[in-house]
């Protein structure tokens, strides 16, 4: 196992090589987690979405989301992980445009399939970062441009391969995503999205199921949570502020939804995520 720690012992970036299952059990972390499968299948868990895989594929998660893999079958795989302030994907993303792609998406799986001649160049850049890491004073800088590398080259495949529109076209569902965005701060009960797409409640479930592989309200609620994960990260705004923004009748609510849906405070999740470099630059 290759790891960078900061001054203050927290992990800035990290790779990891498993042959067993390590996450069969629910797991969050502080750091975006990329799973870079290599052999195996397996059902990958993240939050409130689940989904099959069957490698070679890359698996992509946020901090502190809650993941795991269940039915794994031969797993073979590299967990790389980083923290915000050893790379920020909000900062950079002109040059990786993987935020919204790969992270922060509830609409699209968060995977990547890879062919065999694709993932043997994302072996190649493992390797790369393995070998800096055995190097007697390891260069930030040059860990920093493999990240990139790994990860503007997983925005590139996602684009061009039409990943990033890996859902079950629906008319009536493309219109949700668009009610969902406008209202999801006012608009929180499924009966309010199914009777603006004109909808029976039923037959909206089920159109959400099989479009997204979830329920409305898991939808609805991902999107409220998402929002908030935002505000905790990408500015400097006070809980109380972030509850007030969000529609919440005051912090102590907000606080329980968000520990409820998440498994961790709001304060915890700012704490362990940090305040991005971003929420300084408007000013």
């Amino acid at each position: 196992m290759n790891k960078v720690y900061s001054d203050t012992g927290n992990v800035l970036l990290g790779l990891e090589e498993a042959q067993n299952n390590r996450l069969a059990q629910p797991s969050q972390f502080a750091e975006y987690t990329v799973l870079l499968i290599e052999e195996g299948r397996g059902i990958f868990h993240a939050d409130f979405a689940s989904f099959a895989f069957t490698a070679p594929v890359l698996l992509f998660s946020t901090p502190q989301q809650s993941i795991y893999i269940k039915e794994a079958q031969s797993l073979k795989y590299t967990m790389l992980q980083f923290h915000s302030d050893f790379y920020c994907i909000e900062y950079h993303r002109n040059e990786v445009a993987c935020n919204g792609l790969l992270f922060n998406n509830i609409y699209i799986e968060p995977s990547l399939k890879l062919s065999a001649q694709q993932l043997e160049s994302y072996i190649q850049i493992i390797n790369q970062i393995t070998s800096e890491f055995r190097q007697p004073d390891p260069s930030d800088i040059v860990l920093r441009a493999y990240l990139q590398l790994f990860l503007a080259k997983s925005s590139s495949i996602k684009l061009n391969t039409g990943e990033k529109q890996k859902v079950i076209k629906d008319e009536k569902m493309e219109l949700f995503k668009q009610l969902l965005e406008k209202h999801f701060l006012t608009l929180h009960k499924p009966g309010d999205y199914a009777s603006l797409l004109s909808m029976s409640p039923n037959n909206f479930s089920r159109q959400c199921n099989r479009c997204f592989n979830k329920t409305p309200s898991q939808m609805i609620q991902e999107r409220l949570i998402l929002e908030a994960k935002k505000q905790l990260h990408l500015t400097r705004l006070s809980i109380k502020e972030i509850a007030f923004a969000l529609k919440f009748e005051d912090e102590y609510y907000f606080s329980r939804f968000f520990k409820k849906m998440t498994k961790i405070s709001p304060q915890a999740f700012r704490s362990t995520t940090g305040i991005s470099i971003v929420a300084d630059l408007s000013s």
